[in-house]
């Protein structure tokens, strides 16, 4: 999915540039709080929002000076290759500067906007400003077989040994008939440092093959077919095949290997293609409901069937090509779900890969507050709010939605799959035909999981270091454990001496389990012991206070309140700054005399080892 830029307003003085930008680009503003009248998004630090933009891999045109966009996105930089793009707009809009992305094209973006501005752009890449072309980013529908031979090629243009064309001249540069050599071929043609290779993506693979197939199978198959029609891998714009094969490893394998998205067609859409197959079959038809999967699929992607239906024992393949370089693909995509923890709220603690995945989706789905805690990254996208209570009709719809061909976010505070919707969403996909689980088409969809910062990590983080021996978490909500197993975890984390992070502590109507687990508590360890209390964490409201266990009272908690327990190890240390909590592991004890432990321990310090 291809993710819209989104134009930066740092000051009234600039927003109008903005939203020029903005409309030409059709693109959202997000403004500066206080600084700028008229924006789709507001956000209160620059720094910060740029930032979070960039980690999640979407295109920023700030107008703003260059320095404030180098200096958010400076700790992040590491591949040029995958950068986003980051252009520069002086706030009168006379110039533009692209500043990261080249490779992703920035510079193109900024010869876009310099054109709408009537402004300078101030392309600096040396390819660009030679001769206005990036060999390495080639136009939409080519693939560059040897992108690793893309700068030599350059310099040597660079350095004046011209270039000559076989094919098409997809660059539009004179053709001096010089020692670059620039090919572009359906066919795999070896390059190397002074001859790139370009392959216009028009051909389409069609798969079809028993449920389970090796993957080795399919490929090899795949591999041979093209091999054998002199058609290359970077010529191949999709594979394609019948929705039921949505989740088919061996196909998605096929995909991931030659980079092409998996693109998917009712039994309904295949029929239509009847009339074009070379090798129709009413075999196939009565197990699918259509006379031909791999035929049918590849000529609903492109046009003219080129490479008849080819089969091993469990596998078919067939191969359509279009008239030209395929933009935009027929049919629809497997449909992904990302179970997506944000962590507590703010965003300097949501990873870059859960930022990443909420920007490529297309819905976002949860419990309303924690889509408004995204704060821009979820404007413009459509967003399917749930109440609290409302968990597995959320995953169901989440699902669901997925099944459609859509990529869906389901937006979790903390880590999904801590007391979150994670296992919810495995549990509706594992239940059996005779319960209430999901669709048929909904057990297709591929799920991703990405890790977020858990209400017990960043309370760990504001208390010090808590967690440095054996620990336990336990909800307190019997809303859907019974209550006895509470009681029963309760007393066999007291008896083991871990420390403890109650989850769901009360609520309006459940007021007496924490009570009963600080007595329970009580049993087992001193009455001094530190309680970390950790309110709203990671928001503006957030409060963090101390106790002792004997001395911990139900009243000052709350449903947004995480209770950290020590061990009877646990202890406060009284510093500057105030009171940090850590639980020791042992490490003195060794130091002291006791280094009969492993020296392969992990966690034994070099020098003491």
């Amino acid at each position: 999915m291809v993710v819209a830029p989104v134009v930066i307003a740092l000051s009234r003085s600039g927003e109008p540039v903005a939203h020029r930008i903005a409309a030409h680009l059709g693109a959202k503003v997000h403004g500066r709080e206080g600084r700028v009248d008229q924006a789709d998004a507001y956000f209160p630090n620059a720094l910060d929002h740029v930032r979070d933009l960039f980690a999640a891999g979407v295109p920023v045109v700030g107008v703003c000076a260059s320095g404030i966009l180098i200096r958010a996105v400076a700790p992040l930089l590491m591949d040029k290759a995958t950068e986003p793009p980051v252009v520069s707009v002086s706030d009168d809009g006379g110039v533009v500067v692209p500043l990261l992305g080249g490779h992703r094209g920035a510079n193109r973006l900024a010869s876009q906007i310099a054109a709408e501005l009537d402004a300078v752009s101030a392309v600096t890449t040396a390819g660009d400003v030679a001769m206005g072309v990036a060999l390495d980013a080639p136009p939409a529908g080519y693939r560059l077989a040897n992108p690793s031979d893309a700068q030599s090629a350059m310099a040597a243009m660079l350095a004046h040994e011209g270039v000559r064309f076989t094919g098409a001249n997809i660059f539009d540069l004179p053709d001096t008939a010089g020692n670059v050599e620039i090919i572009v071929t359906e066919a795999p043609v070896a390059g190397g440092p002074t001859t790139l290779v370009y392959h216009p993506q028009q051909h389409v693979v069609g798969l079809g093959c028993a449920r389970n197939a090796d993957p080795e199978e399919l490929w090899s198959l795949v591999t041979r077919t093209l091999a054998d029609n002199d058609i290359a891998h970077g010529a191949v714009a999709a594979v394609a095949s019948i929705d039921l094969k949505g989740d088919e490893p061996a196909m998605n394998e096929v995909a991931r290997r030659l980079n092409v998205p998996l693109r998917l067609f009712t039994a309904a859409e295949l029929e239509q293609q009847t009339g074009k197959l070379a090798n129709p079959s009413e075999v196939v038809f009565s197990e699918v409901g259509c006379h031909g999967v791999s035929e049918g699929a590849a000529l609903a992607c492109a046009g003219t069937l080129v490479v008849e239906k080819q089969k091993t024992a469990n596998a078919t393949c067939a191969v359509a090509r279009a008239d030209a370089p395929i933009a935009e693909m027929a049919g629809r995509s497997r449909g992904r779900l990302s179970v997506v923890g944000i962590g507590p709220g703010q965003a300097a603690w949501r990873t870059p890969e859960v930022s990443r995945l909420v920007a490529e989706a297309e819905e976002l789905v949860g419990y309303g507050l924690y889509i408004d805690l995204l704060g821009p990254l979820a404007i413009g996208k459509a967003r399917s709010d749930f109440p609290l209570g409302g968990e597995e009709a959320r995953c169901r719809y989440a699902l669901e939605q997925a099944a459609l061909g859509k990529n869906v976010a389901l937006v979790c505070s903390g880590d999904a799959g801590i007391y979150a919707m994670g296992a919810l969403v495995f549990e509706l996909l594992d239940r059996g035909p005779d319960e209430e689980g999901v669709s048929d088409a909904a057990h297709r969809v591929d799920v991703v999981c990405s890790p977020g910062v858990s209400a017990l990590q960043g309370a760990a983080a504001r208390a010090g270091a808590p967690l440095g021996h054996d620990f336990c978490t336990i909800s307190l909500s019997d809303l859907l454990t019974p209550r006895d197993d509470i009681i029963r975890r309760l007393n066999a984390a007291a008896q083991g001496d871990f420390v403890i992070a109650f989850y769901n502590p009360v609520s309006k109507t459940r007021r007496t389990l924490l009570a009963e687990a600080r007595d329970i508590l009580l049993q087992h360890r001193p009455a001094d012991t530190p309680v970390m209390l950790a309110s709203s964490l990671g928001r503006p409201e957030e409060h963090v206070r101390y106790r002792r266990l004997d001395a911990l009272e139900v009243d000052e908690v709350d449903m947004l309140t995480v209770v950290l327990i020590g061990s009877s190890n646990s202890r406060l240390a009284h510093l500057g700054e105030g009171p940090r909590m850590f639980t020791p592991r042992g490490y003195a004890r060794k130091i002291d005399g006791d280094l009969t432990a492993k020296r392969d321990d992990p966690y034994l310090p070099e020098e003491a080892s």
